[in-house]
């Protein structure tokens, strides 16, 4: 979904669930279907939606909405990270994301939003996003 800069992620979490670009398998008990979020995310709202959506939520604990339970941590004798440390079988995967955003960054019509019509912008980001793709095959085929 394209919106502004000034607008809160959290506020755009349903639109972007309407929209899926691949179709999602049903979730079961055995394999549910997880989703990873950064802080920004951490509201009760947001939990309800997912969890309406059927998604199993990861959301990393906003420490501004949960003052009470940093509180707890700390007279326990805990810090911070290590209540917020991830298990040794989950690997965050982030950096698959920030890699994508750093690419687009290469395009100043991306980075700089010239267009004032949505459908214009949206266009240039999905030539972007071919392009990357196709440089990447271009790049496997040279060497495989």
């Amino acid at each position: 979904m394209i919106d502004g800069a000034n607008r809160h992620d959290m506020k755009l979490v349903a639109t972007t669930l309407e929209h899926h670009a691949i179709a999602r398998h049903e979730p079961t008990v055995e394999h549910p279907q997880h989703l990873c979020l950064d802080a920004g995310y951490d509201y009760d709202v947001i939990y309800s939606l997912l969890y309406e959506e059927g998604y199993e939520p990861h959301v990393r604990l906003n420490r501004h909405n949960h003052v009470w339970y940093w509180q707890a941590l700390s007279q326990q004798g805990e810090t911070q990270e290590s209540a917020n440390a991830l298990e040794t079988t989950k690997v965050p995967r982030r950096w698959v994301v920030e890699r994508l955003f750093s690419w687009l960054n290469r395009w100043r019509r991306i980075i700089i939003r010239w267009e004032k019509l949505d459908h214009t912008y949206d266009a240039f980001l999905r030539l972007a996003c071919a392009l990357i793709c196709f440089h990447h095959c271009e790049r496997l085929s040279v060497f495989g």
